[in-house]
């Protein structure tokens, strides 16, 4: 029999860190996501053309900046020029795009980061150097992707860590929605996942359940009405993603 989360047990994930309140993949976004007591923070990875690793969401700094540089394409000494904060407001003018080890550096003890990776499994290697020479604990370590042959690799190299497989939900013509659960369980199974993470939308208690029965974490993403998570948590949700950690901290405190 699965036993599912209360709120209390419920991880509060900060989405790209506190990201409605500062710029997004940045350090202002997880420092201010730590002092909105986040339990953890979620952060956006992908390979520089050296071989780097940094935190953003695109695959080019078009939506941050006027020049539009593709981050594969591109040296991390390039991309450390540009500011990725101004976007957001003139207080966080001159924000740099962080590496990775920037990233693992601002996380406290006893709190979480869920890595997601961005860009194929050639980054699993890297990604496992920059997790050894952080000092963190496996426990603090999170691997998420949309990608099925990143938490394949990863869970090849390094089963020690937790790796979930996201995925948001599609209306086909018929009206049904996928991948349906025996389609997310049998990718679930194939790549040795240790969790499946959806959108919030879409998502029934009845799947959420299915997953944890059949032996696997449940999360979800991106929530900002505390209304919706609570639901979501009663559900069974063990993690829940957003971009207000602050507001849904309030939501789930137990009422006096």
């Amino acid at each position: 029999m699965a036993t599912f989360a209360s709120a209390q047990e419920s991880l509060i994930v900060a989405h790209r860190g506190a990201s409605k309140d500062a710029p997004e993949n940045t350090i202002p976004a997880f420092a201010l996501a730590w002092r909105q007591n986040a339990d953890a923070i979620e952060g956006d990875f992908f390979l520089t053309k050296d071989g780097e690793i940094v935190c953003t969401h695109d695959k080019s700094t078009k939506r941050f900046n006027k020049k539009d540089l593709v981050i594969r394409d591109n040296l991390l000494v390039d991309l450390k020029q540009l500011d990725v904060g101004a976007w957001h407001s003139e207080k966080f003018a001159g924000t740099t795009m962080p590496t990775i080890a920037e990233v693992f550096g601002t996380i406290p003890q006893g709190k979480v980061i869920y890595v997601e990776v961005k860009c194929g499994p050639e980054i699993v290697p890297k990604l496992l150097s920059e997790i050894e020479k952080s000092g963190l604990q496996d426990k603090q370590i999170v691997v998420i992707s949309f990608n099925r042959f990143v938490i394949k690799k990863l869970k090849e190299l390094a089963p020690q860590f937790t790796a979930n497989w996201l995925s948001s939900f599609k209306k086909e013509k018929n009206g049904t929605l996928q991948p349906t659960f025996n389609q997310a369980l049998a990718t679930l199974k194939s790549i040795n996942a240790d969790g499946f993470s959806s959108s919030k939308d879409g998502i029934t208690k009845k799947f959420i359940h299915q997953v944890q029965e059949a032996g696997y974490q449940y999360h979800v993403w991106t929530v900002d009405d505390p209304k919706d998570a609570k639901r979501l948590v009663d559900w069974g949700a063990e993690s829940v993603t957003t971009n207000v950690p602050a507001v849904i901290r309030d939501g789930l405190a137990p009422s006096r």
